[in-house]
């Protein structure tokens, strides 16, 4: 993405005349801004003219609703919740201001908030744009206020508001973007190095910013596929295809974008009541990820746990219709009825609304249409195969930090998710969503390769097994121990990553946590970051020069539930970037009998939460079996007497009634012994106990 000339050669092939009819309606656009809200206006501009929250009838067109709604051609601002806005009335009434207005009363906020963005209008059209960067409270909504003024001073500003992607295209074209610029200077910075370039003189701003997102996209390669259903047994399907989009239930909770936090929204479905499954946290993150879908993101609406109606694209962004008798909760996508099927095998995790849909299965259902052909790529390497976003997201912070440590409770797939990084840079990414016996095949090729290796540390793994020390010389003959200097693993890695400098290599570090990190890392610890990589240190043991390669990543796993090991130290935590890997109730998706295995999930790990604390959920391995989630009674049984109740025995140490309060009435309340019963009717208590909506124990 850093070469200069693909840039060059990209634009000379880039169709600008496109990009008219498109941009002819974006110049319409503008001047409806312009002539809804002239500038000379802004000065005395009341509240109700600007703000979000206002008239839940949508009627009144507000500045902030026109912005993010209205005129979509001049460069997206959608995505997120209303603070974006800086203030905005939320749905309860309550005045939700930025961080430097709270302590103001609404009109004074806007007082203030109106004077800055004046401030800021005849700071561009004066050409003092050093200037924009004094109005702090701006900052707080910088998406729209440099959509504000790229549409007021088209001539100025490029139309892109996001700040990663203006930091990326920068990059893309050879600049260093400022750590700690406001979005503004980097539009204008990616203006000016623009024009600086011979090829894309005579360009227009509009051209500029399709040929950046054609052929440069920054957001992830792969987004999650979502299966959305368009109401009970698809009953709302004809009104989705014919008005072309999808919608979802939940309307109690009003306008999505006035959430901030998944944990917001679960204190709405709480208030909404039981209908609408309030209090699910996975609700609540399925809610705002489909309010949250891009332009390009892909879905499929199904009826059942058998019938594809039509896979779709989404065209838009999502918006809240209060004029719907139901279902109000709106995303615009493109259906394609092609791909409507009756499929060989139910999916059994679709009987919710929303499921996540593997992209591998997703290329399988779009392939039925003749001449259609499934994304992915061959061992060969034919075509780039997309990431998953999670493994995406690994990736990323190994470039931006060189060492990454997965956390999270045990058994939600940390280790997992470090093999897949393995796989992707070892050039197996065709395997990542493979059945078992293809993927532990390309596992073993990339593991018994040059470029990756796998460790778990352990109490006793030492600086002599990772970098270097003396061993005893097996091969020495005569009496007596021969001992030699071996290097150690990490020695071993670093040359021969050293030797191509040019090819990643990795080291994935199981039960990171679980080994002494200063003694064996030892001096090693320094070199890690990245400004430091290639500096030499003086190994204490054979006096050698060593340094570690700018090539060399590494990935770590530690369970937080582990507490029989001290926490990280400082100098070890500041040098990783740790990325979170959840419980995730969307991969046990299914039904055991009349158990709703996600929601049993759900509500056991919030019990877990209440009386232990989140590192000790159980992930959903627990739930699941090699093809899948668990499907019978006997493997449910199975999992919930010899893996669950181990578990939490253990996390409870003994305390009969701790294990009582998260396990309610399957459990003796005196005793802690789980009660016996056949699988058949312990599916049933658990359904009770836990899916039911009678409160727990505790309640």
């Amino acid at each position: 993405m850093n070469d200069t000339v693909d840039v060059r050669v990209a634009a000379a092939r880039f169709d600008r005349s496109g990009a008219a009819e498109d941009e002819a309606l974006a110049e319409d656009e503008r001047k409806r801004v312009l002539t809804e809200f002239p500038l000379q206006e802004w000065p005395t501009l009341p509240l109700e003219r600007y703000a979000l929250g206002l008239d839940l009838s949508g009627s009144l067109m507000t500045y902030c609703r026109l912005m993010e709604f209205g005129v979509p051609r001049l460069g997206s601002i959608k995505g997120g919740s209303a603070a974006k806005h800086i203030m905005y009335r939320h749905n309860s009434g309550e005045w939700r201001l930025a961080a430097p207005l709270r302590n103001l009363q609404q009109q004074d906020a806007w007082a203030q908030l109106r004077g800055q963005y004046v401030q800021a209008f005849e700071a561009a059209a004066a050409g003092d744009f050093e200037a924009l960067d004094d109005l702090d409270v701006l900052r707080f909504g910088a998406a729209l206020v440099t959509k504000s003024l790229a549409t007021y001073f088209p001539e100025h500003f490029l139309p892109v508001y996001s700040s990663d992607h203006l930091r990326r295209f920068l990059t893309l074209l050879g600049a260093a973007p400022e750590r700690d610029a406001p979005t503004w200077r980097l539009n204008r910075k990616l203006r000016e190095l623009v024009r600086s370039r011979p090829e894309f003189e005579a360009w227009t701003g509009h051209q500029v910013m399709h040929f950046l997102y054609q052929d440069f996209d920054p957001r992830p390669r792969q987004r999650t596929i979502w299966k959305i259903a368009p109401g009970e047994r698809g009953r709302l399907w004809q009104d989705c295809l014919e008005g072309a989009f999808i919608c979802v239930a939940w309307d109690e909770v009003g306008d999505l974008g006035q959430y901030q936090s998944d944990s917001e929204l679960k204190q709405a479905l709480d208030v909404a009541g039981p209908d609408n499954t309030g209090g699910s946290l996975s609700t609540a993150r399925r809610l705002l990820a489909f309010r949250d879908l891009e332009a390009g993101d892909r879905v499929v609406a199904n009826r059942g746990v058998s019938e594809i109606l039509a896979t779709g694209t989404v065209t838009g962004g999502y918006r809240f219709d209060p004029d719907r008798s139901q279902f109000q909760h709106l995303v615009p996508v493109h259906w394609d009825t092609s791909h409507a099927q009756v499929l060989a095998k139910p999916q059994h995790g679709w009987r919710s609304t929303f499921a996540k849909v593997d992209p591998e299965r997703f290329a399988k259902f779009t392939a039925r249409r003749a001449g259609s052909a499934a994304t992915g790529s061959s061992p060969n390497g034919a075509q780039p195969l997309e990431l998953p976003e999670e493994v995406q997201g690994v990736l990323d912070a190994l470039q931006r930090k060189g060492q990454v440590i997965l956390h999270g409770p045990p058994g939600t797939g940390k280790t997992r998710l470090a093999l897949n990084v393995a796989l992707a840079l070892g050039g197996r990414a065709d395997a990542i969503t493979a059945d078992s016996a293809p993927r532990a095949e390309a596992l073993a090729d990339v593991l018994t390769g040059e470029r990756v290796r796998l460790v778990t540390f352990h109490p006793s793994y030492g600086y002599e097994d990772f970098v270097e020390g003396f061993k005893p010389d097996l091969a020495a003959v005569g009496p007596g121990l021969t001992l030699a200097l071996s290097d150690g693993l990490f020695h071993t890695l670093c040359q021969a990553a050293a030797a191509q400098p040019e090819r990643t290599f990795l080291l994935v570090i199981d039960e990171i946590n679980r080994g002494d990190l200063p003694r064996i890392f030892g001096e090693l610890i320094t070199l890690l970051e990245m400004d430091k990589r290639g500096l030499p240190v003086t190994l204490p043991i054979s006096k050698r020069s060593f340094s570690v390669p700018p090539n060399l990543r590494i990935i770590g796993t530690m369970n937080t539930a582990d507490r029989s090991t001290s926490h990280l130290d400082a100098a070890i935590r500041r040098r990783f970037a740790f990325l979170p890997v959840a419980p995730d109730p969307d991969a046990v998706s299914g039904t055991v009998g009349p158990l709703d295995l996600a929601a049993f999930f759900e509500s056991l790990n919030t019990r877990i939460t209440r009386h232990l604390d989140a590192d000790h959920q159980i992930g959903h391995a627990y739930l699941l079996c090699a093809s899948g989630p668990i499907a019978t009674e006997g493997e449910l049984a199975a999992a919930f007497h010899h893996e669950v109740i181990p578990l939490l025995e253990d996390y409870c140490l003994g305390r009969a009634d701790l294990l009582h309060q998260i396990l309610g009435r399957l459990v003796d309340a005196d005793t802690g012994r789980p009660s016996l019963m056949t699988p058949q009717d312990l599916v049933a208590a658990l359904a009770t106990e836990f899916t039911s909506g009678e409160p727990g124990p505790d309640a």
